[in-house]
């Protein structure tokens, strides 16, 4: 039997088998496991790109620390609650067209017996309301309370409106309207009960409010114009204090 043996091609040498099955690698060693230069180049291009990503906050990286908000309230009057109770917008017919211009009625309390009603106007809605609690503030009173409600009933009126307010026992809650309750909030009260009579208006329903709480007084207040002093309480026979005044 003739021993059979592969006879060099004209021209070259012949090819010698490939390691893997037979299969001739193309030409500039770019293989499927990414060995070649170009491969291996994008590779090291995207690696390079991925750190870049996770060192800044990418994805990779995950974010960073949130910054923290500056604080451009108010930090004197930190304690002051500021509520608006009604914007009205009204326009101006000019050359051009309409002309808007907004008011804005603003309510602001110290929730410790103090509160002012302040009305600003501007172009826009966020002017007029800083513009109304600045009036607010310059406008802040005094008002009489007894723990957490009025002393007394009280009857106002303020134009077409008319507001009354009834003390309650603890644990009433505030038995009021959207303006009425905006304003006995910012100034503290959290047991009363009260009845809007008059015009719907929210401007002069709050100043009615307001002027119901001015008008309230204290028993020491009372006797002391009366020109009376109040001598110590006695107790009653089932426990209750029963004050006493006495002429000067």
């Amino acid at each position: 039997m003739a021993d059979q043996t592969n006879e060099p091609q004209a021209g070259g040498a012949a090819p010698e088998s490939a390691p893997n099955g037979g299969a001739t690698p193309p030409p500039g060693g770019g293989g499927g496991g990414g060995g070649g230069t170009p491969a291996a180049s994008f590779g090291g291009e995207r690696g390079e790109r991925g750190d870049r990503r996770g060192g800044f906050g990418g994805r990779g990286g995950g974010r960073g620390p949130r910054r923290q908000r500056d604080d451009f309230g108010d930090k004197e009057g930190s304690d002051l609650t500021e509520k608006v109770v009604f914007i009205n917008r009204s326009s101006k017919v000019v050359k051009g067209g309409r002309r808007f211009s907004f008011s804005a009625l603003v309510v602001v309390g110290d929730k410790k017996g103090k509160v002012g009603i302040g009305l600003g106007k501007a172009g826009e809605v966020a002017d007029a309301i800083r513009k109304g609690g600045e009036d607010a503030k310059q406008r802040m009173i005094p008002i009489s309370l007894v723990n957490t409600t009025i002393p007394h009933e009280v009857l106002s009126e303020f134009g077409g409106a008319r507001v009354l307010l009834r003390p309650a026992s603890p644990g009433t809650g505030i038995i009021a309207g959207k303006t009425v309750r905006d304003v006995v909030e910012s100034v503290g009260v959290k047991d009363i009960l009260s009845k809007s009579l008059g015009s719907k208006n929210a401007a002069n329903v709050a100043k009615a409010t307001l002027k119901a709480l001015q008008g309230l007084r204290l028993r020491e207040e009372i006797y002391k114009g009366r020109g009376l002093t109040l001598r110590p309480a006695k107790v009653k026979a089932d426990g209750a204090a029963a004050p006493a005044a006495t002429q000067s």
